[in-house]
């Protein structure tokens, strides 16, 4: 006999969220919990919001890690970036101040369990967002970033960096940051537990 498949409305998942002791995703009413995080993929989002944090401190631009969910209405999306950058005035989804609705850069840390919809159904669920300019991906196993960077409405350029002494030209926030700062304490020797 086979299980039916329970689906929640946007409603019952931010109630449910509010009093969970683990984060989920929301995708098109299914709830589905994310998965943990690595001592060297905490240290990669640190170092990333630490870097934006004081670089962007005269601009008109914030970073955000971790716990600052996105709503992708025209997916039904509520996820949770590792690292995201406003600029100017956060928009929220209605009167909610945990729900923003207009990153212009996200960060994401990869995983070996999530870096293929990473890769792929994330991305296109972030290209929906009107103000999102870059998009990039950084490997916690290895020296490798993956960066998306939008030119106009239909066209992102790619561009990967394997080496510790390049640097990365933010161009939505007007910065560039040392690929040596993103992984500034990783110890890529540690032996983790699949994700």
């Amino acid at each position: 006999m086979q299980t039916r498949q329970r689906y929640y409305t946007p409603g019952e998942y931010l109630a449910q969220e509010e009093v969970a002791e683990f984060r989920s995703e929301y995708r098109s009413g299914e709830i589905v919990p994310m998965t943990g995080g690595s001592i060297n993929h905490n240290q990669i989002a640190g170092n990333i919001y630490a870097v934006l944090k004081s670089a962007l401190r005269t601009k008109d631009a914030k970073p955000y890690i971790g716990d600052l969910r996105v709503w992708i209405p025209r997916y039904q999306l509520y996820t949770y970036p590792d690292v995201l950058v406003i600029q100017g005035s956060p928009a929220f989804q209605s009167e909610r101040t945990d729900t923003i609705l207009n990153p212009c850069l996200i960060f994401e840390v990869l995983s070996k369990s999530t870096k293929n919809y990473d890769r792929t159904d994330k991305f296109r669920y972030y290209r929906s967002i009107s103000e999102l300019c870059e998009y990039i991906l950084v490997d916690q196993y290895t020296v490798g970033i993956e960066q998306y960077t939008k030119s106009d409405d239909t066209t992102w350029l790619f561009r990967t960096i394997e080496s510790n002494s390049s640097k990365i030209v933010l161009a939505s926030v007007g910065l560039e940051i040392s690929v040596s700062d993103i992984y500034e304490g990783v110890d890529f020797d540690l032996k983790e537990i699949e994700e």
